[in-house]
């Protein structure tokens, strides 16, 4: 079987250098790095008396594991903002989270090489768990301030409405 349905000839997997983070309907700046999408359901072993010794497994509870995103610090406040709905210092009794809107559901678009969109996934019910305004600093370092938001979120599912893109070939005129 092919691995690609359109791009029959395509055999490289997709690289994982192409990626944009979308909320509240636009894409967010500067992301540079964002965390696996994983989940773990647990085991759940059981056995009745009159079987052999020996136990059967079943699926319990599905977890999906929270997801770091990484960007350079900037003026941008887009992470800060958010964080502070979970919490936000100074507020005032009662007022130091917002209850109301702290969840987004966010999309995860994934590109090819030539940057057409080619998978797409919903994460749904995010919240910001963790939030790194700045990096530890060093007077003598040579890299880039890394801000960092932890994500915690109650599932995640690829969206099948986008479908692989036909790619284009290097003597295709462009259009």
């Amino acid at each position: 079987m092919a691995q690609f349905s359109v791009n029959a000839s395509r055999f490289d997997p997709y690289k994982n250098f192409k990626f944009r983070v979308r909320w509240d309907g636009r894409y967010v700046a500067g992301i540079s790095k964002v965390g696996a999408l994983k989940r773990t359901t647990e085991v759940v072993d059981h056995r009745e008396g009159g079987d052999p010794s020996s136990v059967r497994r079943s699926p319990g509870q599905t977890r999906f594991e929270p997801i770091t995103l990484e960007r350079g610090v900037t003026h941008d406040a887009e992470f800060e903002r958010w964080a502070n709905k979970v919490w936000s210092y100074g507020k005032g009794l009662g007022s130091e989270s917002s209850l109301q809107d702290f969840r987004k559901d966010i999309a995860l678009d994934f590109f090819n090489e030539a940057g057409q969109l080619v998978l797409r996934y919903l994460i749904y019910r995010c919240w910001v768990s963790e939030y790194q305004a700045l990096p530890e600093l060093d007077a003598s370092g040579n890299a880039v301030a890394i801000e960092t938001t932890k994500l915690e979120n109650e599932g995640w599912a690829r969206d099948h409405d986008v479908q692989e893109p036909t790619e284009p070939t290097i003597d295709e005129e462009p259009g």
